[in-house]
């Protein structure tokens, strides 16, 4: 048994990775099971400058993307004091990460000198969101008011900018902590956040109206920039609107709300060129996504899977799966489980060619494993073929 799965096993690089896959996708996705785990966030990096040799020029990662706005500015012009970039730039507290900043400095190194054309870029593709609750919509109306109100026709917009900070109010209002838990405390289906839906819907919509007029009046960041702040308004919206809702189906209507963000973001840099994303597996991954919170199971489309709705081939996910995280109490993983298995082999890391995998292991399936830490997500044995590879890595290094 040994040696046939040893027979699915490659090293880990892009070269190796390309190969397995049918066509060179558009997204190439990279699932990790656990957050904050530098071992992980190293090899990524590690991925994407091999894969910026075979022509991929973004990477995309689980942050805010309006905060990843300044990240891609560093890189691309060295805007910024690196340190204070990384902070600002990348959201959930993950700029304190030495690999996260060990990436943004060499994509600036990368970029010095070069042209446009050639640089690498940087994006965050989640909304400004975190699991406590959702900020203020203020940066992306006001920054789409601002950006039509210089290019059109002053006349055609919904509202004035006096009018639209009126309807905002104060930011506080928006963040309230208390919101996540108690929809009560939600401003997101007042009156003025109903207001706010509608010029945010009528400024989405003016940007699609004078797209001819947008897009020649200034370089291609100009009009993506535009476009992202729509979809970022309208996102963050909806998702106030179901923070404040009383139904039991509020928990899963955030839930894809959110992913429902990060898939137009993908498909938004997808448009621009190849694109290497780096998130959660339940995020990426192509089967609908489940977890347990408040009490109830919950179930919706994850970014992958909407993704791959759309482009197909195009769109290829890898997970990755992993053997222990001491530090965390999660020790060596039982020997009839997919992580035993590879857990056996010599390699610390090894690309596995899941489909191969899947045909070479007994009848029986392997017994799913059980993580003792709610952190850690372990693979699913039945979901092998869903994927288009998976990256074991075998022992996590504390931080």
């Amino acid at each position: 048994m040994a040696n046939r799965i040893k027979e699915t096993v490659h090293s880990v690089d892009a070269a190796a990775l390309l190969r397995l896959l049918s066509r060179r996708p558009r997204v190439l996705a990279l699932g990790e099971p656990t957050h904050e785990e530098d071992t992980l966030l190293h090899l990524r990096n590690e991925l994407f400058r091999q894969l910026v040799e075979e022509g991929y020029r973004t990477i995309a990662i689980e942050s805010d993307c309006l905060m990843g706005l300044v990240v891609d500015d560093h890189v691309t012009s060295g805007e910024g004091v690196p340190d204070e970039v990384v902070e600002r730039g990348i959201s959930h507290g993950w700029g304190a990460s030495a690999a996260n900043r060990e990436l943004v400095r060499w994509m600036r190194a990368h970029n010095e000198g070069r042209p446009a054309a050639e640089q690498v870029r940087f994006a965050g593709f989640d909304g400004p969101l975190e699991i406590t609750g959702a900020a203020s919509p203020r940066q992306a109306l006001t920054a789409l008011h601002d950006h039509l109100a210089a290019r059109v026709d002053t006349g055609l917009l919904p509202c004035t900018r006096e009018t639209l900070d009126r309807l905002l109010g104060s930011d506080e209002q928006w963040t309230e902590p208390a919101a996540m838990m108690d929809p009560a405390r939600s401003v997101g289906q007042s009156a003025k956040a109903g207001r706010l839906r509608l010029v945010a819907d009528d400024l989405a919509a003016l940007v699609e109206e004078q797209a001819p007029r947008l897009i020649a009046g200034g370089p291609p960041e100009e009009w993506e920039r535009a476009c992202l702040y729509a979809r970022t308004a309208t996102g963050l919206l909806r998702y106030h609107h179901w923070m404040a809702d009383g139904s039991p189906a509020r928990l899963a209507r955030l839930v894809g709300v959110r992913d429902q963000m990060m898939a137009r973001n993908l498909l938004a840099l997808a448009e621009r060129g190849p694109v290497f994303v780096h998130a959660h597996n339940t995020h990426l991954q192509r089967e609908q996504s489940s977890m347990r919170m408040g009490g109830q199971r919950l179930e919706w489309w994850g970014a992958g899977a909407l993704v791959d709705a759309r482009l197909g081939a195009e769109y290829a996910f890898v997970a990755t799966a992993l053997g222990t995280i001491r530090h965390r109490g999660v020790e060596e993983p039982a020997p009839d489980t997919v992580e035993g298995l590879l857990y056996a082999l010599p390699e610390d890391r090894c690309l596995v060619d899941t489909r191969r995998l899947a045909e070479v292991l007994p009848g029986a399936r392997p017994a799913p494993r059980v993580s003792p830490w709610f952190g850690y997500a372990p693979l699913d044995p039945d979901r092998l073929e869903g994927g288009d590879g998976l990256v074991f890595v075998k022992d996590m290094a504390p931080a």
